[in-house]
This record gives C-alpha cells, structure tokens and sequence, in this order.
C-alpha cells in the first residue's frame, strides 16, 4: 500500500471545518452549468423580450431602438463583469443581497435586498401577465371570450399552480423545465426573424438611427432603460451559489454568456422589427404584436401561431427563473434573521426553499389577478410591472457597482480596472434610471410612482428593522467537514 492510499484509508483528521453550511438545507451541489446557465437565460426570456421589450423601446424613442439595445446590452457586460468579481469569490442564495451586505454593510445590503426583490417579483408579475396576453391571443378562435378579465384569471391560476409545483419539486426540475421551454422558444423566434427579413430584403440604413424630433438624449437615455429591462436577470444564477457544482466558475460564466446570447438575439429582432414596419410604412410602436403583424403582411400568418406559441412558452420560463431566484433572496434574508424565520426552511425531501416559496408566491400571483379583476388592460399592466421591476433590478445594481469596489478593497485585491469598471458601471446607471424617471413624469405615466411608493415603503421597513441589533449580513456557502478527506466537524472535538 502506498502512501497516498494509506492517506486516503486512514486520513489525518482535519478540524478547521463547521458540520453545517450556514445556508444548510438547499439541495447542494446538485446541478451542473446547463442548469446554472438555464435559471439565467429563464429569468431574461430573451424569447419573449425581444418581441415585447423593443415595442415599448419604439414607445418611448422611435428611431432609437437599435441604440438603445446596444447601450443596454454594453451597460449589462459592465454589470456582469462587477457582478463576476463577487461570484468568483463567494457562493450564495442571496447573490446581490448578499454581495452588498459584504461589501457596504448591513443598511446597503438591506437596500439592495429590497430592491431585488421588487425587480424580480415585478418581472415575475410581468411574465405571469404576458404568458396569459399571448394565451389569449392563442385560444381565442377556441374561446371567444378569454381575453375578458374572467379568462384571464383563469389562464393565471393555470399558471401559477404549474409554476409553485415546480418551484417545490426543486431546481434540478425547474431549470431543466425552464431550459427545454426558452431553447425551443429562442429557435422558433430566430426562424421566424430570419425568415422575415428574408421577406423583407433591404431598406434605408437611415431608418435605424436615431433621427427624429423624439430621439434627444433623453429619449435616448429613457430608450436604453427600457431596453435595459430586457437583459435584467441574468445575474440570478448567482442565487444558486448552493445548489451549483463549481459554481465559483460556473456562475461567472453563466452570467457573462447570457448578457452575450440575449444581446445578439435582440440585435437581430430589432433589426428585423425596425426594418419590417419601415418597409410597409407603419408605426412600430403602435403595434399591438408586433411579430404577428409582420408575419400576416409579409404572407407568413401561419408562422404567426408558432411565435405566439414560443413566446407564450419564453413567458412561463421567465416567471419560474424569476420567483426561483426571488425565493432564494429572500430565504437568505430569512437565514440573516432580517425576514421572519419561516423564510429559511427548506423542504425535508426536495431541497427547496418552501418558506420563502410560500411568502413570495402569493405576492406573485395575487397583484396580477388584483391588476386583471380590476379590469386593468393587459398591456398596460405589463408596462407597469416591467418599468417596476426595471427600476429595482437596476437600483440593486448600482448598489452592488459601488459594492464591488469596496468588498475587494477590505479583502486586499482591488485592481484599477474594477474600479474604472465599477465606476462606468454606475454612472450609467445612474443616468439611465434619471432618464427614465424624467421621461415617464413627464409623459403622465405612473411607474416612476409606483417605484416611488414602494422605495418609500421599503425605507421604512429597513428603518424598523434597523430598531432591533443587526448581526453580519450576507451568509453564503462554506466547506463543511463531510467535504473534506479526514473532516471532523469543530463541534465534535471533544468527542
């Protein structure tokens, strides 16, 4: 027997190792890249946001609707890139919660918490409502009248008790659900665009700059937010810190590709958008689909059905990757003792965060169906929820930008570049969301109100919290002793 067996038989006891990870509970280390990939590329939908994001882009600045995807997919690199600097070094459900409480403490780190959670709740509200919109638009020849406020309640409870029998059987089945659902979807929407511009042949270059009288820097700016809207997500692989295999790789990676897919598909579907309604002489943004309208002009009606069907498909994976990482959020805020312990149960067999699942499903399904009862129009109700849910995904960015810095400075390896990047990062951010906000005020819309309402909300939630001691914020995941050769749990070494 050599050495090394005897060493692997007989190991030396290693000590330096708690029994427990202090997120013990999840399902760890049971899910490989594709999944890690499949919960970021789910929470985008890129499917779905590249036939729905750019029509509201063509809302808010017409002619800049190629600029505004560019901008937005370049300030989401930027992100990404700061995002990776933490994912490299600590594994969490939290994910930008988490990196916040590390790096700005725990008063930023609520903040930021807080703002995640409104991003991906209004997202996942977002999603709910446009899978039931392109359902509708599917079953109508079968059902008359299922776009009436009593149709669309049904096709959201369908919904949502496909969705929380997901998220309780756990991630291996929901990211593989969520990853079958946006590939088929990604396919059927790229044939379709290159088959349209197929169709559509050549048009003036000029017709994708931004040339008109609604196309200032501002509208330019507003433009780039909304389109921003379409690539917020793709950092929630990183709240499966616990469940990834090699996720101090793997997750970087993730986040990184998903920025790069989603802006080359939304490249080409704004292209092929823009440059269809320019050929016919139509309002882009006056479209209330805009893909089927293209498709019946240009002979493909058929072809129609099929987006709608994928689309509708994209919507459902974004609603799964969307409450899967809102979940995960808020049962890490749950192990921090900031939300009420119920929120950091997992489930005995399945792994999953049921008490979190159970707090955030009915605040996800319920505000859709109260919007729908109301007889808010479907459209609208979008428009809100994803300028909402824009709003707190890209105000927690901004605190994990200035974050980063910090967090690396404290464990001694800021880099210049992290700075400059961090920096641009912010800036932009910044500017964007000042844009948006002058933009939508100004048009009488009421999504900067209701991001107002909610911030003011959550102020003062995290001020009464702030009235109890807080400890250190921001669990993450940790080697525990049966994952090491010879580990002996700190706790066992009187016995």
């Amino acid at each position: 027997m050599t050495a090394l067996e005897r060493a692997i038989r007989s190991p030396a006891p290693v000590r330096a190792f708690g029994g427990r990870s202090p997120l013990d509970g999840l399902d760890r280390r049971s899910v490989g890249f594709v999944d890690v990939m499949a919960q970021s590329v789910a929470a985008v939908a890129p499917a779905a946001a590249a036939t729905t994001v750019t029509v509201i882009v063509a809302g808010v600045s017409p002619g800049s609707v190629i600029a505004s995807v560019l901008i937005a997919g370049v300030l989401s690199l930027l992100v990404a890139s700061t995002v990776g600097q933490f994912a490299r070094r600590l594994a969490a459900s939290g994910a930008l919660y988490t990196y916040a409480a590390r790096g700005l403490g725990p008063v930023g780190g609520l903040a930021t918490g807080a703002a995640a959670i409104v991003g991906y709740a209004a997202v996942a509200m977002f999603a709910l409502l446009g899978g039931a919109y392109y359902t509708a638009l599917l079953l109508r020849p079968l059902w008359p009248g299922i776009d009436r406020p009593l149709g669309i309640a049904v096709v959201l409870l369908a919904e949502a008790a496909l969705l929380t029998l997901l998220l309780v059987r756990g991630i291996r089945i929901s990211a593989r659900v969520a990853l079958v659902v946006e590939t088929a979807s990604v396919v059927l929407i790229v044939v379709l665009l290159v088959a349209l511009s197929t169709r559509i042949g050549p048009v003036d270059p000029a017709v994708f700059l931004p040339t008109g009288p609604d196309d200032s820097p501002l509208g330019v700016g507003a433009g780039a937010l909304i389109a921003l809207t379409a690539y917020v997500g793709f950092e929630s692989a990183a709240t499966l810190g616990v469940e990834a295999r090699s996720p101090l790789k793997s997750i970087p990676r993730a986040v990184r590709a998903t920025v790069v897919i989603s802006l080359l598909l939304y490249l080409l579907s704004a292209l092929a958008q823009v440059a269809g309604f320019a050929a016919v002489g139509r309002d882009f943004a006056a479209s209330a689909s805009p893909l089927n309208d293209l498709a019946d002009t240009f002979g493909m009606g058929a072809w129609a059905n099929v987006a709608d069907l994928g689309i509708t498909a994209s919507f459902l994976a974004c609603a799964i990757g969307s409450t899967t990482a809102l979940a995960r959020v808020v049962f890490a805020m749950g192990r921090d003792d900031v939300m009420p312990r119920v929120a950091g149960r997992t489930h005995p067999r399945f792994g999953t965060p049921i008490g979190a699942i159970a707090i955030v499903l009915p605040l996800v399904i319920g505000v859709p169906l109260c919007l729908v009862v109301a007889g808010v129009d479907l459209r609208s109700a979008m428009h809100l929820t994803i300028a909402v849910g824009g709003i707190g995904y890209i105000v927690s960015y901004v605190f994990a930008c200035i974050a980063a810095p910090l967090f690396l400075h404290r464990i001694g390896e800021l880099t210049a570049g992290v700075v400059i990047v961090s920096a641009s990062a912010t800036a932009a951010l910044v500017s964007a969301v000042a844009a948006f906000a002058a933009a939508d005020l100004a048009a009488g819309g009421a999504a900067m109100w209701v991001a107002i309402a909610v911030a003011s909300a959550s102020a003062a939630l995290i001020a009464w919290r702030r009235r109890r001691p807080l400890g250190v914020l921001g669990a993450y995941d940790v080697p525990v002793a049966d994952a090491v050769l010879g580990g002996v749990p700190r706790d066992d070494r009187d016995g």
